[in-house]
């Protein structure tokens, strides 16, 4: 994503409202990014008197980018090696002359592949039989629960793959999918720190969940998991989703527990949160006041059907255009975290619907604002990719439901099959910013003139 210039003035801002809302867009990525954010929490290397390893293991969307900074960060006499799992496609170029030391394979997300598995196969090799002298460094990021996978003993593959996309579909938010991703693995919630055993693990994890919970984080491999079997029967008969009865018998048993919180296992171990939803948006606010505007942070923890957030976004935004509170105009209003879309049931030979939760938030913010005068918004995923698609968000204008109804677009239909993408596609407003190398989870921003 090339960044867009610095805006300098209302002036500025009021003559390319879209642009300036990119503007903000790219400096939450920027604050993001692994390599600037790495070296301040990476441990001291093993003594070379104890002879001991430093590995470095993770997953997730970041996991290219976070391999590659540790690799700037590490002393070249340091010995050094490893392998990370990151999604198709998001590996990021090698600066010049760095040499690679840290092996990075991709695979599937949102729906885990055999690609994943075999790399957490792979991982959990690597990691057993390590010594109290070795070091491991683990590089968590959202996207690590499809990405590192290894279905518990008795689930296959393919009925995990079945799980998950149920999950997905269902509304359920991250914590309780993740609670029942851990209970049905071999490699999440903790169960990877303890194949470490008694090697040191440290930690280094992006934010990607609400309230930056580690243990949510990729479904927490390395850290405790305070999630019990019972929750995850609860979650699963919640939303109707089945699982194997074996399974099911396992999980109602408590077979499948999780190591926990007060474990020794996880003693002398590290966790470094080393960016997060909040950083982020603070940056963004720093580039709106840089250029004249207030600037308010809602929450970097909203949650929620997509589309009602959007709806909530739009009621504050209208208030602000028309009345001047909460807020005075002209500002911008950040917000964060991570909402959910259900899919509806369609009738036989609808069209399918395409796009993600930015996008979904964006039609039902543009079908509550109504074009009003002065409000534009810009909502995207911080790692370029809104759901399955090739764009991280759109773009809502005021003129946005009139251009529309011109193309002959009914945006309630567009909503009623969670077909985002198709509606801003026509219109021209998909923001596309390819992959970014990093995470942080929803980003989105509401200019009021």
């Amino acid at each position: 994503m090339t960044a867009p210039a610095p805006f300098h003035s209302l002036a500025q801002v009021s003559a390319q409202p879209r642009q300036f809302l990119g503007h903000l867009f790219q400096a939450a990525v920027t604050r993001a990014l692994p390599l600037a954010n790495t070296a301040r929490f990476l441990p001291q290397p093993p003594a070379p008197e104890g002879s001991g390893r430093t590995l470095v293991i993770g997953a997730g969307k970041a996991g290219g980018a976070m391999a590659q900074a540790v690799e700037a960060h590490w002393p070249l006499d340091a010995p050094l090696e490893g392998l990370v799992v990151t999604r198709y496609h998001h590996v990021p170029p090698r600066p010049e002359g760095l040499p690679q030391r840290i092996e990075v394979v991709e695979a599937s997300h949102p729906v885990p592949d055999e690609a994943g598995q075999a790399a957490a196969q792979r991982i959990l090799a690597m990691v057993r039989g390590l010594s109290k002298n070795d070091l491991v460094l683990c590089l968590i990021s959202g996207g690590g629960s499809s990405l590192l996978t290894l279905p518990a003993e008795g689930l296959s593959l393919e009925e995990k793959q079945a799980v998950n996309q149920a999950l997905l579909a269902s509304g359920a938010n991250i914590g309780e999918m993740n609670c029942v991703r851990k209970h049905l693995s071999r490699i999440k919630g903790g169960r990877l720190a303890a194949a470490c055993a008694p090697a040191r693990v440290v930690t280094l994890a992006i934010s990607d969940v609400p309230g930056d919970d580690p243990s949510v984080i990729a479904s927490g491999p390395t850290v405790p998991d305070a999630t019990s079997c019972a929750e995850a029967v609860a979650i699963l008969q919640r939303y109707g989703i089945k699982v194997p009865g074996a399974i099911m018998s396992l999980l109602e048993q408590g077979a499948l527990e999780t190591p926990k919180p007060g474990d020794p296992l996880f003693g002398g171990h590290e966790v470094h949160l080393i960016a997060t939803p909040r950083q982020s948006l603070e940056a963004a606010a720093e580039a709106a006041r840089a250029a004249g505007l207030a600037a308010y942070i809602l929450s970097d923890e909203m949650e929620g059907e997509s589309r009602e957030v959007g709806k909530v976004h739009a009621a504050l935004a209208r208030a602000v255009a028309q009345t001047g509170q909460p807020f005075a105009r002209p500002c911008v209003i950040l917000s964060g975290g991570e909402t959910t879309v259900t899919l509806r049931k369609q009738p036989p030979g609808t069209p399918k619907g395409r796009g993600g939760r930015a996008g979904e938030f964006c039609l039902g913010l543009a079908l509550a604002l109504q074009g009003q005068k002065g409000v534009y918004a810009l909502a995207a995923d911080t790692d370029g990719i809104d759901g399955v698609e090739d764009n991280a968000g759109a773009f809502v204008a005021p003129d946005t439901l009139q251009r529309g109804q011109d193309a002959g677009l009914k945006l309630d239909a567009y909503l009623d099959r969670n077909d985002a993408y198709g509606y801003f596609e026509t219109l021209g407003d998909l923001v596309i910013s390819g992959p970014t190398y990093t995470n942080v989870n929803d980003f989105r921003a509401l200019l009021v003139l």
